[in-house]
């Protein structure tokens, strides 16, 4: 049972607040050539749009688009590359799409500015701020919303580095000790990712499924990604293309214990799967209150 820590609900997207009283989907957008999971490659204007207008159609409230690979063992992009990927999908999506809230997953300050001068706005940084000095003092000055994650390592070395003394705890107190650190860069908005698959086993992601609760402490927001990854498709001994069964119960896992924003290959599905999560939930909550 997930305690009743207040959490920071409203967050401020380009002058849109966003209430995550009610669990929120932010669907990948992948303009990669190597992602891990084929289905989310987009290859051209047409694969971008097209994917866009049925994310957010299904019921998709952000949009993350991101230039890089960051599947474990994935090869580093330069800098042009990463920025001739990802800034003409934005306004691409900006000029068809106007209402969208757009996310720019990156984990370079450059990138980020210039990705919310483009239209983005809101950080995923699956870095934590490790990668780039200059990325809390960027976001602050941008006034963006910032996903906050866990890693142990760039991708080429993150899953060489997975000894925690206890992987839940490792993580709360990492992000205990930086959440002030942000507040005084300015940055407002403080969204928590665990980094679920970065420098951790299948059985250390489990921990932290089963641990998310605990996490209410920091009083963010949480963000999950989970959709189709190892911890799922290696444990049913199928490919992540075969995955999406196992990622909906996963993320069922996830809105018990406390997510916020479900970050997913899938959106028509996760979508069912907040919808029968939120009328178990005020079902429950009009019982106990009986």
């Amino acid at each position: 049972m997930v305690n009743h820590l207040p959490i920071r609900e409203l967050i401020n997207c380009g002058g849109k607040l966003i209430d995550l009283s009610e669990p929120r989907i932010m669907a990948i957008m992948n303009v990669t050539p190597d992602s891990f999971f084929q289905g989310s490659r987009l290859d051209s204007e047409q694969a971008i749009l097209e994917k866009a207008g049925k994310s957010l159609e299904e019921g998709a409230s952000f949009l993350d688009i991101g230039g890089v690979s960051t599947r474990p063992g994935a090869s580093e992009v330069s800098l042009t590359e990463e920025l001739d990927r990802v800034l003409p999908a934005i306004t691409l999506i900006k000029n068809n799409f106007p209402e969208a809230i757009i996310s720019i997953d990156s984990w370079r300050a450059e990138v980020v500015k210039a990705a919310v001068i483009a239209g983005a706005s809101m950080v995923n940084d699956i870095s934590g701020g490790k990668f780039d000095s200059q990325m809390w003092e960027t976001v602050g000055a941008l006034d963006v919303p910032y996903i906050f994650m866990h890693t142990s390592g760039k991708p080429n070395e993150m899953q060489r580095n997975t000894d925690y003394k206890n992987v839940s705890l490792d993580i709360c107190d990492f992000f205990g000790a930086n959440i002030q650190t942000l507040l005084d860069h300015g940055i407002k908005d403080i969204i928590l990712d665990p980094g679920f698959g970065f420098g951790k086993t299948i059985q250390q992601n489990y921990q932290l499924l089963h641990d998310l609760p605990g996490f209410r402490i920091l009083q963010c927001p949480l963000l999950v990604g989970l959709s189709r990854k190892s911890m799922i498709h290696k444990v049913l001994e199928i490919s992540p293309h075969e995955a999406l069964n196992g990622t909906t119960a996963v993320h069922m896992i996830s809105l018990l214990n406390g997510a916020s924003i479900l970050r997913v290959h899938d959106v028509k599905e996760a979508n069912e799967c907040i919808r029968v999560f939120s009328t178990y939930h005020k079902t429950n909550k009009v019982s106990t209150n009986d």
